[in-house]
């Protein structure tokens, strides 16, 4: 990716931002009721802990856009696999942003809003008996919504050089979550049928 590319996609950054935004909070809004429920609930809390755990475990900064690379996507994709869109958008959206308020909080609500939209996209298109290949499906449109995003944010907030570096460091943060979220998330689901 370079500056030329970026400048040419530059008039629909704002609108790509603005659409994830709808997206997650009228998910999140429209399915409210669903969070009485105990089970779903808890699973939400106990899997936002876990995604802001695994984020936290591998911190490696990227100066250009003031962010970090991470490997919480593989967390975020397995929960979303398991479990569906709304403790997947919850878990991913909510972890990931605990995670940045406690080292890089300037990007906490966009990380509520990417992360979150990234979560409900692989479980409601990995939802119930997924094949291999829906799930990879599944989890690529994920990892695209993710890339997608925080280039977006970044060229906003940094200009061409912060949208670089973010572009190649979520590039290895969305081909982990494939491979090792989606792929143990298959497994899992496979020998352990709809959890939820």
């Amino acid at each position: 990716m370079n500056e030329e590319t970026l400048q040419a996609y530059v008039p629909y950054f704002k609108a790509i931002v603005a659409i994830v935004t709808i997206v997650y909070f009228g998910y999140i809004f429209l399915n409210r009721k669903k969070f009485k429920a105990a089970n779903v609930a808890a699973l939400s809390a106990v899997m936002a802990g876990l995604v802001t755990a695994m984020t936290m475990v591998v911190r490696i900064p990227i100066p250009a856009s003031q962010g970090y690379l991470n490997f919480g996507d593989i967390m975020i994709m397995l929960t979303a696999v398991l479990f569906g869109p709304l403790i997947g958008g919850f878990a991913g959206g909510v972890g990931s942003a605990l995670a940045d308020l406690l080292g890089y909080p300037s990007w906490a609500l966009f990380t509520l809003v990417i992360k979150g939209s990234e979560g409900i996209v692989v479980g409601y298109l990995s939802k119930g008996d997924a094949s291999y290949a829906r799930i990879l499906v599944a989890t690529t449109l994920g990892g695209a919504v993710m890339v997608i995003g925080y280039v977006s944010v970044a060229y906003l907030l940094y200009g061409p050089a912060g949208a670089i570096g973010e572009f190649y460091n979520d590039i290895v943060q969305a081909v982990s979550g494939i491979i090792i979220g989606g792929g143990l998330g298959y497994v899992l689901k496979k020998r352990l049928g709809n959890i939820i």
